[in-house]
């Protein structure tokens, strides 16, 4: 597949999508908001199937998360591109950090690193997400240039211990060091395929995307990704954006757990487009109540300095009011802040 680069100067964003399931109302605040953006300044939108992630795609959710993006109102300039379509230029970089020492094969299985996280004087385990950190003591010995060989074991940068500090137009400034949270991650996996971190960097470089809008869980990713940029001596480095998550009442993600909020369940059971779009612009500081709304009037009213800095907290009084059913007082109630 070749390269999509714009033939002017223009900033470019990308719509990315998973396809492990239906996109849910989370989901909907960001698309709708990183649309908006791009709208209102012009920039060229990429619509990114990332299906990456193994057993979890769904093949039927590619055109299901295509469909939904329309109902909704959102549309693209170039895509769909299709992560796994074209792997070539994610396994030319892996050979690259591999022969500049950047990065090597781990045959350590999880529980053995979570052994080595939790024996007497090893650092504090648990990175962002959850995920166990991989100190550099687990390195194998004579740490430097090699040749990549995809043999089924899982390839790792070695992370520098560096600070790492950029500034998001959205939650200010921002300082990690990745080597201390985190360790060194895993960039190629034993199902022959990138992982997160490096595929993201491969595509958006190769796609000259140079606005990346997308949920505050993925601060400390950045950090990483810079720092691949920075192995792979690609640039210019992105511009990023990062808004707070919908949450649910327990202030955790929105997910499963907390009831049925796919885009696909509200509109099976009869619920308009300008509904939804009208609860999101709620929660995006368009409105202080919920009001129907189109995509377009979302996208002239939204402003990202007017945004709820907090995470936004779905309730019932939410999915009431999108069924249309009236609360006590008989008017919508806003959704709490987080």
């Amino acid at each position: 597949m070749p390269e999509i680069r714009p033939t002017t100067p223009r900033e470019t964003t990308r719509l990315a999508p998973s396809p492990t399931g239906a996109l849910h109302l989370g989901n909907a605040r960001t698309f709708l908001v990183n649309w908006a953006i791009a709208r209102r300044n012009s920039w060229r939108v990429i619509l990114r199937i990332e299906d990456l992630d193994g057993p979890r795609v769904r093949p039927d959710a590619i055109r299901g998360c295509m469909e939904t993006l329309q109902w909704l109102g959102i549309d693209w300039d170039e895509g769909p591109i299709v992560q796994s379509e074209d792997l070539a230029p994610h396994l030319d970089a892996v050979r690259r950090l591999a022969d500049s020492g950047h990065a090597y094969p781990c045959e350590l299985t999880r529980t053995q690193i979570e052994e080595a996280a939790s024996a007497p004087h090893a650092p504090e385990p648990g990175g962002p997400g959850g995920e166990s950190r991989f100190p550099s003591s687990l390195r194998p010995g004579g740490l430097g240039p090699r040749a990549f060989a995809d043999t089924g074991s899982n390839w790792r940068f070695a992370t520098p211990d560096v600070e790492v500090s950029f500034h998001d137009r959205f939650a200010g400034a921002q300082r990690f060091r990745p080597a201390q949270t985190i360790g060194d991650f895993v960039i190629w996996t034993r199902r022959a395929q990138p992982a997160y971190q490096l595929a993201v960097v491969v595509d958006d470089d190769r796609q000259g995307v140079t606005q990346v809008v997308r949920g505050d869980d993925l601060l400390d990713s950045a950090a990483r990704q810079l720092l691949l940029y920075r192995a792979l001596g690609l640039g210019p480095e992105p511009t990023h954006t990062h808004l707070p998550l919908v949450v649910g009442p327990d202030g955790r993600r929105l997910a499963k757990r907390h009831g049925d909020t796919r885009l696909d369940a509200y509109r099976a059971a009869g619920v308009g487009r300008e509904r939804v779009v009208g609860l999101l612009a709620s929660w995006s500081g368009i409105i202080p109540r919920p009001e129907p709304m189109s995509p377009e009037e979302f996208a002239r009213g939204f402003e990202l300095s007017t945004m709820p800095r907090d995470r936004v907290t779905f309730t019932e009084e939410d999915d009431r009011w999108l069924r249309g059913v009236s609360g006590l007082s008989g008017l919508p109630s806003p959704s709490r802040r987080g």
